[in-house]
């Protein structure tokens, strides 16, 4: 009997075509990549799937695209991984960074003004959505509200840095973990046993291959492998222009973003509202609200919003002069991107191994609870911050009334009719262009 396998070529294309439909956000690429391989092509059991979500919900980063190279190196080494990881972000990073250009040469016309008019409420409603969605999930006992408040209460008022918070919440769930482990007790995936398991490629039995075993030399080098290729490319930025120049400080800023901000996209946002716009003045907070309306309607994960925040970044700094302001742009989009995913294929094909050889399942420890539960309160005062900048007028300080309308109306759509972002945005678009011809 000739054994199946699942060619290069097979998979190459697979991600591709990933790469250009994976909208809705991390919970509907990880639908369509489950529909696709698991029930569809069969390319890997139920069991292995959900193995390996369960440990990229532990990691910081975007765990759609961290599963996609989990499951690309499952299926044909570090260079499947590779090539899965990088169809995975790279049309959305030309789609968006095409989008900043049009913005920053035509963002004033009126006709984009008036989409956006509509886009940005919708943009208060979709965070505020997912800060209910996540702690729907997350807050199931007084403690983790609790922390969730103090972290509100925490960024808005005395603006502590995304850093300290979820230091904080960890080390809040590791102590208190001792006297109430139910607390941070989280709710595992469905039982599979009385379902009809059908064969897979890579099935539940189908044995390790030689270079998915876990080895210490091995884990070594790929650490200290990353290691070398983010150090370098840090060094030849800086080297070139200097360490304080904004080339240098996007790469290390985008780093620690990558490194330090778990939750998914809405949990890195407003670190990212922090830096880019607070503390190093950037980007404007109007031009971060619609860089996350354009992320939200293009395809692959979230965060790729960074690329047309750094874009628009490297145009209104002019990061390289005595260059056409779209190849700053570029750059400096390009230079966020990299450090920015640089982490999530270094912790995938260090950890990839040892969660394969372990087969076990993982549940998610206490203080990634709290910091979970943290990540709500930062994501209400983001959503509080948007909603500042959207329903009241700058000068005159009055409630734009049309505006809150319709951020209600794509809140009501997005919790009672489970209405697709993509559908969201682009009606509330729509309404905006509408009534601005009304007026």
């Amino acid at each position: 009997m000739k054994i199946q396998r699942i060619t290069f070529k097979q998979a190459l294309l697979y991600w591709l075509r990933l790469g250009f439909i994976s909208f809705g956000g991390p919970a509907g690429q990880i639908a369509i990549m489950h529909q696709e391989l698991v029930i569809e092509k069969r390319w890997i059991s139920e069991a292995r799937f959900l193995h390996a979500l369960n440990f990229c919900m532990l990691l910081p980063g975007p765990e759609a695209q961290q599963l996609a190279i989990y499951i690309g190196w499952l299926m044909h080494k570090t260079l499947g991984g590779l090539i899965a990881g990088l169809s995975f972000i790279l049309p959305s990073f030309f789609i968006l960074a095409g989008l900043g250009f049009i913005y920053m040469q035509y963002g004033d016309a009126p006709f984009i003004k008036s989409i956006f008019s509509g886009i940005k409420p919708a943009v208060v409603a979709i965070v505020l959505f997912a800060a209910y969605r996540i702690g729907t999930r997350t807050l199931k006992h007084p403690i983790l509200i609790v922390i969730a408040a103090l972290s509100f209460i925490s960024i808005l008022f005395f603006k502590l840095p995304f850093p300290f918070i979820i230091s904080f919440a960890a080390l809040i769930g590791w102590v208190a973990s001792h006297w109430m482990p139910q607390a941070f007790k989280t709710a595992s995936h469905p039982s599979q046993k009385n379902q009809t398991h059908l064969p897979a490629i890579i099935d539940d039995d189908t044995p390790i291959p030689d270079y998915a075993k876990y080895q210490l030399a091995r884990l070594l080098k790929t650490f200290f492998g990353g290691l070398m290729i983010g150090g370098a490319a840090f060094f030849l930025i800086g080297h070139t222009y200097g360490y304080d120049h904004i080339l240098s400080q996007t790469g290390l800023f985008f780093t620690k973003a990558a490194i330090l901000t778990f939750g998914g996209a809405y949990a890195v946002l407003p670190y990212v509202y922090q830096g880019a716009v607070e503390h190093y003045h950037w980007i404007s907070a109007t031009q971060m609200m619609d860089g996350l309306a354009l992320g939200e309607t293009t395809p692959g994960p979230l965060i790729m919003v960074i690329t047309f925040i750094n874009f628009v970044s490297g145009w209104v700094n002019h990061a390289l002069p005595n260059v056409p302001l779209w190849i700053s742009g570029l750059a400096t989009a390009g230079i966020a991107t990299f450090f920015t995913f640089l982490p999530s294929f270094v912790m995938i094909f260090i950890g990839a191994p040892f969660i394969e050889t372990t087969r076990s399942q993982l549940k998610l420890s206490a203080p990634l609870t709290a910091i979970t539960a943290a990540v709500v309160g930062v994501m209400l005062n983001l959503a509080w911050f948007f909603a500042y900048q959207t329903f009241w007028k700058n000068e005159a300080q009055q409630l734009d009334v049309t505006a809150l309308l319709i951020a209600i109306i794509a809140f009501i759509a997005l919790t009672r009719f489970k209405a697709n972002t993509l559908i969201v945005i682009t009606t509330c678009g729509l309404i905006g262009l509408a009534l601005s011809y009304l007026a």
